[in-house]
């Protein structure tokens, strides 16, 4: 199933499929379990009642992820962050991956891969985003200096996130290396990659569209505090 509508609600729809195991829901509000993701979702109407489900789902001033959802909190809900970003999908064909020097990692691995992110900066990582999917990463004696992952999962799709290199080891084509290797990885499943990127980061978007990847629509990311 590689129909593109469904990257319209890739939190919602990664929570009902591949990421259902990992899900919290009350009513018609869904969220991910704690130290996996901070995304939460909505029906596309939410009403009052919706609102307050994910309020309680989440907790009083707890923070809400709403990610793309375009729909609009109540007036007590506190903003947190906007931010403009683009939604990217493979537009290549298939892709031959060169693995050398690209390792798995596993839960031992999470302590250097929190310290990468604390680092970089790449986006929300916290210490059970790697159940998400199978994370790849580049050492230098011994030290994890790049990474990168599966995010979302909506059917047909896998999201490439959390593509991070240290400042010491940049200008390596260790991000390309990375991305690339998901790229073959999610191919051989039969999905498609996608991902996002904040519209201030030139640099990466540079990056994914030189790899083979295209905009699909502009994306407006919202964070919320929960009354």
């Amino acid at each position: 199933m590689n129909d593109e509508a469904v990257l319209d609600d890739p939190v919602g729809e990664s929570l009902r499929g591949h990421h259902a195991h990992l899900a919290r829901r009350l009513g018609r509000a869904a969220t991910y379990a704690p130290e996996v993701a901070t995304f939460a979702t909505l029906a596309p109407d939410p009403g009052p009642r919706d609102w307050s489900d994910l309020a309680r789902l989440l907790g009083p001033d707890e923070f809400a992820d709403l990610f793309s959802h375009p729909a609009v909190p109540p007036p007590e809900w506190e903003p947190v962050f906007e931010l403009q970003g683009r939604q990217l999908v493979w537009g290549g064909g298939t892709v031959s991956s060169v693995d050398a020097g690209v390792v798995e990692l596993g839960a031992d691995s999470v302590p250097e891969m929190l310290d990468l992110v604390a680092r970089t900066r790449p986006g929300p990582f916290w210490s059970r985003t790697r159940e998400l999917g199978t994370y790849l990463g580049v050492r230098e004696n011994g030290a994890l200096v790049a990474m990168a992952g599966e995010r979302l999962r909506p059917p047909g799709w896998t999201e490439i996130s959390a593509v991070c290199t240290a400042p010491e080891a940049r200008g390596r084509g260790y991000a390309a290396r990375l991305v690339t290797a998901l790229v073959a990885r999610v191919l051989t499943r039969g999905e498609r990659p996608f991902l996002h990127v904040a519209e201030a980061n030139t640099g990466a978007i540079a990056l994914y569209e030189r790899l083979g990847f295209r905009l699909r629509k502009p994306v407006t990311f919202r964070g919320f505090r929960t009354p």
